[in-house]
């Protein structure tokens, strides 16, 4: 049985590194905001405006409960999923963890692009969003940090890049 959780900051390839690893290893693979979205047929966003910062992370650590019953599965988390309650702890019991680790300049090239499709990034100047990654790699540090394994994310930018990922991650999970 294998369950595999894949926690790091927006951008930093959870869902394009945990889906080519999931089919490389012939795993389920599960977006932990897909699913909440899914459930709940309302976007992240949306559950967030109705409910609030708290409402939502309530909601998001009951679905990792559920997912976390899911067997031979890849799970991409939510972002901030892994700094709130005791989501890391219980991550860490449930199944391995990995930290996609992903240099700050990097991330800023990924979520330039993205950040019209992600309403917190959303009409920040290129200064402020390289302060605001800064700001929340070094708020989240201390959780992602307790994962099992650290894995450098930085090179996710083409299907060759991936695949090597791919193989670096099976070969630093034993697999």
């Amino acid at each position: 049985m294998t369950r595999i959780f894949l926690i790091g900051y927006m951008g930093a390839g959870k869902t394009t590194l945990g889906k080519a690893f999931a089919r490389e290893m012939n795993l389920s693979f599960v977006d932990q905001d897909w699913y909440i979205e899914e459930r709940f047929h309302k976007t992240v966003q949306e559950i967030f405006a109705e409910r609030g910062e708290q409402g939502f992370r309530e909601l998001e650590r009951q679905m990792l409960h559920e997912i976390a019953e899911f067997e031979d599965v890849v799970i991409s988390t939510g972002g901030g999923a892994p700094c709130f309650y005791d989501n890391m702890e219980f991550m860490n019991q449930k199944g391995e963890t990995v930290f996609l680790n992903v240099a700050p300049d990097v991330l800023f090239s990924r979520l330039k692009i993205a950040s019209q499709n992600r309403p917190i990034l959303r009409g920040k100047t290129n200064e402020e969003l390289k302060a605001f990654i800064a700001k929340a790699l070094e708020k989240r540090a201390p959780f992602y940090s307790k994962a099992k394994y650290i894995f450098n994310a930085d090179e996710l930018e083409d299907i060759y890049q991936i695949k090597s990922s791919v193989n670096k991650l099976k070969e630093l999970l034993g697999l």
